[in-house]
């Protein structure tokens, strides 16, 4: 038998104004904090739909990830402007009997369950509708987005290696061939020629 090569193709990167307009453009506020908190983090939306209350730090500004890909638990950041967004949720959800004391951050239609990955694609789909994006978006699309902006910002690829939780560094890698931003920046040998 011989092996199959598959082409790696590059992944699909928001604009950070594309990414402003697919978060509001969410039809409820569940589902707004929850693509706030894939892209300001970079988690999976299967780490996103397991976490839970107690799972957030704000005194360390952090998200426990317990058992994310690869059976590996993890500390992913919290900004500020996401601890606020999760505080309002919270306090809305509570408040309605759909988030329990300890309980999911996301839970689905029965509070003892959380969201499932498939509602929250289809949340982001809608979403991706409504705020007129015609790129093709998942919730990994925000992840993609989330570690190119990094990348884009100057942030260490080891560093954005660490938030994604990455074993390895070429997987990481490959947000370098999406960064426009430094593409951009790039002067071309062509500019540099003496002129005759």
């Amino acid at each position: 038998m011989q092996p199959v090569h598959v082409p790696r193709t590059l992944p699909v990167v928001l604009s950070r104004e594309e990414v402003s307009r697919l978060i509001a453009a969410a039809w409820n506020l569940k589902h707004q904090t929850a693509l706030s908190l894939a892209y300001g983090t970079g988690l999976r939306a299967s780490e996103v739909i397991s976490l839970k209350v107690g799972d957030i730090d704000s005194q360390r500004m952090t998200l426990r990830v317990e058992q994310g890909k690869g059976r590996k638990d993890r500390y992913a950041m919290l900004p500020p402007i996401l601890l606020e967004r999760l505080r309002v949720w919270w306090r809305v959800g509570h408040a309605q009997g759909k988030i329990l004391r300890n309980g999911w951050l996301f839970p689905g239609m029965d509070p003892m369950d959380p969201l499932s990955t498939r509602q929250l694609n289809r949340a982001i789909h809608a979403a991706a509708d409504a705020a007129k994006i015609d790129k093709r978006v998942s919730m990994h699309t925000l992840r993609h987005s989330f570690a190119t902006h990094l990348l884009e910002q100057r942030v260490d690829i080891r560093v954005i290696q660490v938030l994604l939780g990455h074993a390895r560094l070429e997987t990481t890698s490959i947000y370098a061939h999406v960064a426009t931003d430094l593409l951009r920046e790039v002067i071309s040998p062509l500019e540099k020629l003496p002129t005759s």
